[in-house]
């Protein structure tokens, strides 16, 4: 990933986004030469000097205070996640990290015996750039049933969410809410790449998305960012139907951007019955040490290296 302009570009983005009267700048019905504020208008309400605003814009000046960062997000109407997103792409051309290839992501002791403890709830381990680093059973049934769980120390085995949900058929299919599910998919993608902007394998899914997803690449280009706890979803399992779940992400303490995501359905609810019907049918064990494709599938949902 270039990691000079990236802070540019999230500027540039926001404040196209923003409007005038946003920001209670009159409109007189002048016509604007391009969208949303002009870098003058956001340097000014920022109080920072127009040429060095330009100069973080055009990715000439790496040397932005926290304080000045912290004015652009007032200025700019950041929310949290978005301020610290601001500076860490601020922060990356500082960084000094040796481009290599990092080692494949494993799980604790720990984490699996969380998963386990999770019983028939569906839950799934997912590391900082959304590869399935472990699921329990009901967990693969729900989001993957369509793929072998067996077991796989092959890292380059192990399916990623971010792809399936952009590139796999049976995946976009489960999501009703389908382009809200992508979207927080590239929010949290862009969240890791602004924290480790020096990870080959994340620029490597990034470029294969772009190219192969036209749908991926547009909402790229938005810089929106998210970071999510809790999100409702209604999906459409092959097996068990409909169902309204909430699946809460829990980060795993110790870990660069592990989490461990659990769906959950209202008591005594439909979906909550379509779960404990999901639990009960016969599937496969899914393997202990995170799961793998098919080899037919692999090219599709693995053929970018690890």
């Amino acid at each position: 990933m270039n990691k000079k302009p990236r802070l540019g570009e999230f500027l540039r983005t926001r404040r196209a986004q923003l409007q005038p009267a946003d920001v209670g700048i009159p409109d007189f019905g002048e016509r604007r030469r391009v969208p949303g504020l002009r870098r003058d208008e956001l340097a000014q309400l920022a109080g920072v000097g127009l040429s060095y605003y330009t100069r973080l814009e055009q990715g000439s000046s790496l040397n932005a205070s926290p304080e000045v960062l912290e004015a652009l997000a007032r200025a700019l109407g950041l929310d949290e996640v978005e301020r610290a997103h601001l500076h860490d792409l601020a922060a990356a051309p500082r960084r000094t990290t040796t481009r290599r290839r990092p080692a494949p992501e494993r799980i604790g002791d720990a984490t699996r015996q969380l998963v386990d403890a999770f019983g028939d709830t569906p839950a799934i381990v997912l590391g900082r750039r959304s590869d399935v680093l472990a699921w329990n059973r009901t967990g693969h049934a729900l989001f993957a049933g369509h793929l072998d769980p067996r077991i796989s120390e092959q890292a380059d085995l192990r399916p990623n969410m971010a792809r399936l949900v952009f590139l796999d058929a049976h995946t976009r299919d489960l999501f009703v809410d389908w382009p809200k599910k992508a979207r927080n998919v590239v929010g949290k993608l862009r969240l890791a790449a602004g924290r480790h902007p020096d990870d080959p394998l994340l620029a490597s899914l990034i470029g294969e998305l772009a190219m192969k997803s036209p749908e991926f690449a547009k909402m790229w280009a938005e810089h929106g960012v998210r970071k999510w706890a809790l999100a409702a979803y209604r999906m459409h399992h092959p097996v068990v139907g409909r169902m309204e779940l909430n699946l809460q992400s829990l980060n795993v303490p110790e870990t660069a951007g592990q989490r461990v995501v659990a769906a959950t359905a209202g008591a005594d609810s439909a979906s909550a019955a379509a779960l404990s019907l999901l639990a009960g049918l016969d599937t496969p064990t899914a393997p202990r040490n995170g799961p793998a494709e098919t080899p037919e599938r692999k090219s599709t949902l693995t053929d970018s290296p690890r």
